[in-house]
């Protein structure tokens, strides 16, 4: 039983050198190159995938940026693969820091509005001012965009990050608490941990693709004019 539920999101507890963080790049480990250079269905279900996500991903961003949809693709797949990797036992969750979650989000999100205030600054000032806001309202609408985009990147990080630690939080005081438990109600914990751990692979699937798809929609906003 663990003293502290909480030592399982420190990335120092497993190792004297802090190395949990490679658990971030585990997954491209466990995955051999027989599976990509050779026809499996593996290679099929991840090709499906692929193209099923860069087929709405384009229907968002619209056909003329088919690189912008590339790319959430593969930032879901990323976070994916991390948000499960994290589910297994004694595996450092890294999804669930938000070390991690804001190194994902604050570059996107810098990308994005560099891109967009130098090709399309007037397209990104007219957008601090919703069409048809009245003249006297025009200064507060400004404040309240400003601030709503410079809080997108946290709003993202903390999202994922809370998701994240809730649910492996539960697990693991469920876990510690399966280790003392009776024999008489120890079949009925292993069952509500299990559907737990159903349900957090569930959630793992859903925030991957709310991050992406959120940062999607943040990136239409300033490709809007090219779509």
């Amino acid at each position: 039983m663990m003293s502290n539920v909480f030592s399982t999101f420190d990335p120092a507890t497993s190792t004297s050198l802090s190395l949990n963080w490679t658990s971030a790049i585990l997954v491209l480990l466990m995955i051999p190159s027989m599976y990509w250079l050779i026809p499996s269905r593996y290679n099929m279900i991840t090709k499906i995938v692929y193209s099923k996500l860069h087929v709405e991903f384009k229907a968002i961003l619209g056909s003329k940026n088919q690189a912008f949809s590339i790319m959430f693709v593969t930032l879901f797949m990323f976070i994916l693969m991390n948000n499960t990797i994290g589910l297994l036992p004694n595996v450092f969750s890294s999804s669930s820091h938000l070390a991690f979650t804001l190194s994902l989000a604050l570059p996107m999100w810098l990308a994005i509005m560099l891109f967009g205030w130098i090709n399309h600054t007037q397209h990104m000032f007219a957008h601090l001012v919703p069409e048809g806001t009245p003249s006297i309202l025009m200064p507060f609408m400004v404040c309240i965009e400003t601030i709503s985009n410079l809080t997108r990147p946290v709003s993202l990080s903390v999202r994922l990050m809370a998701n994240m630690v809730a649910g492996h939080l539960f697990m693991c005081m469920l876990g510690s608490f399966i280790v003392t438990a009776s024999y008489s109600i120890f079949p009925m914990t292993m069952i509500m941990e299990v559907f737990l751990m159903l349900y957090e692979t569930a959630v793992a699937l859903i925030q991957a693709y709310v991050f992406s798809m959120l940062s999607a929609l943040y990136t239409k906003e300033v490709t809007y004019e090219h779509t």
